[in-house]
């Protein structure tokens, strides 16, 4: 993970540098907070709670490490986690379509990057809820935060063989 160190920093950094602009964010774009209708079409987020300032990666990039994951959030297999392209290339098509005269040239240049980052700041916080003897996410079982790190970290190496075609998905919707 230390070879993670300063790619996992570039957003921040993006943001001190003004390079890319504070929005209004959802901060938890999982899957679980988009309310769907009886036909699975969604039709609004909840949990409004988390809104506040942010970089528009943080949503778009959570919403790719649920939506796009290939796994329940807590598979003990780990040969059943991966990305699914077709996912991602499916909610970056509209996510885009309604973002991409919004987002500046750098937003959109580090998109696909959004991905990767919030998977392994998730992964991070499962691993050290863990570690801290499970204070802040549910479990149900003694190793389940160490059981969703690792599924985090294993869809975080899934990403990463895949980011150059992420990329190339980003760069031809904008």
């Amino acid at each position: 993970m230390n070879q993670r160190e300063d790619e996992m920093k570039m957003i921040y950094q993006l943001g001190i540098e003004n390079r890319i602009p504070l929005r209004v964010t959802h901060n938890d774009t999982k899957i679980n907070n988009v309310l769907f209708n009886d036909k699975d079409v969604g039709i609004c987020v909840i949990d409004l709670d988390t809104v506040m300032p942010g970089f528009v990666h943080f949503d778009f990039g959570d919403a790719i490490r649920t939506f796009a994951n290939s796994s329940d959030e807590d598979e003990k297999d780990l040969s059943k986690v991966s990305m699914n392209m077709e996912y991602f290339k499916a909610f970056s098509t509209g996510f885009l379509s309604e973002m991409k005269d919004v987002l500046n040239e750098t937003e959109k240049e580090t998109l696909a990057f959004s991905a990767k980052l919030m998977t392994f700041i998730i992964g991070l916080r499962f691993l050290t809820d863990y570690l801290e003897g499970d204070t802040y996410y549910k479990t149900n079982y003694p190793e389940h935060n160490l059981v969703r790190a690792r599924v985090q970290f294993e869809l975080l190496k899934s990403m990463e063989e895949q980011y150059e075609e992420m990329g190339s998905i980003i760069q031809n919707l904008t």
